[in-house]
């Protein structure tokens, strides 16, 4: 008889084995739920992180709403003012044309001659009524845009001279203006 010599695993070694691979088996499941753990604990920052971006997204989009609301309110708010302000300032403006209207002239002529001290021209204002004026001379020259005002006290039926020696050196081409409370304006240019 031939001896042939089989392996044969003696039961101790086969449970052992079992116990290896089990216990194998169940540290790498041990791993594994770990792992999906971890991951489903990383998950759920993520996802708070997210809800906390989200709730800041969403207050400041209603921040931004409500500012437009409170904008859009003021912008009607101040139009509605703007209209009420030119109603008033059309009504202001008829009657100041009105009274500037219901206004006599003002009893003054004024005439210009060349100014013997130096260039330029002189202005003679003269006042034709009987009583005293108190007038404010606008004068503005256009092409150097200066401009001053000057008060005057006028005399009845009596002539003023007003020349570069007062403050203003006329020139052909300059506006004048008078202006009186109880008077409507003159106003001319310099030939």
């Amino acid at each position: 008889m031939d001896t042939e010599k089989t392996a044969i695993i003696p039961p101790v070694q086969r449970k052992r084995r079992g116990l290896i691979i089990s216990i194998g088996l169940n540290g790498a499941l041990v791993v594994l739920v770990c792992g999906l753990a971890l991951y489903a604990f990383m998950l759920n920052v993520d996802l708070g992180d997210l809800k906390r971006r989200m709730s800041k997204e969403v207050e400041t989009r209603q921040q931004a709403e409500r500012y437009v609301v409170e904008t859009r309110n003021q912008l009607t708010e101040s139009l509605r003012e703007i209209e009420q302000l030119k109603a008033q300032l059309a009504y202001k403006e008829t009657d100041y044309q009105a009274a500037v209207k219901a206004k006599p002239a003002l009893p003054v002529v004024i005439n210009f001659r060349s100014s013997m001290l130096g260039q330029g021209l002189v202005a003679v204002i003269e006042n034709t009524s009987d009583r005293y004026l108190t007038v404010v001379l606008s004068v503005r020259n256009p092409t150097l845009s200066t401009t001053k005002r000057f008060k005057l006290d006028l005399e009845p039926q009596s002539r003023s001279d007003f020349g570069h020696l007062e403050g203003w050196q006329f020139a052909s081409g300059d506006e004048l203006s008078l202006f009186s409370d109880e008077f409507g304006a003159l106003k001319l240019s310099v030939p």
